[in-house]
């Protein structure tokens, strides 16, 4: 064990003597850990450093803003002088999304309507 790991055991169990520990918030609930296993261990440190600083990795960026301008669209007439822009930078945004290898599904209603589906099913 390294010193510098022998110290802070160290200080870790005196702490614990004392006392330190007890009443802590949360004490005695299981820790909520992300589950990162789907992350290359080279990526992990560097995503959960994005992460923390509230940043997405760039597909998830694109498709927080693909579900955006969908809701845009929905919600303007066809006639709109926007309408055209905004499905312009909606089908680029698919167009990434499917060079990066992610569904564009989600867009069209496709999991909504299985969902649906299967539950007037049961």
């Amino acid at each position: 064990m390294w010193l510098l790991d022998q110290w802070a055991e160290r200080h870790i169990c005196d702490a614990q003597r004392k006392g330190d520990f007890d009443n802590l918030p949360g004490a005695g609930a299981p820790i909520a850990l992300d589950d990162d296993s789907h992350v290359p261990p080279e990526l992990r440190s560097g995503y959960r450093l994005l992460k923390n600083a509230g940043c997405l990795p760039p597909e998830l960026e694109h498709r927080k803003e693909a579900v955006e301008l969908s809701d845009l669209l929905k919600g303007i007439h066809k006639d709109d002088p926007q309408y055209a822009e905004i499905s312009r930078r909606l089908a680029l945004l698919e167009l990434k999304l499917r060079q990066a290898g992610m569904s564009v599904g989600f867009l069209h209603g496709e999991y909504s309507e299985k969902l649906v589906h299967k539950i007037n099913e049961e």
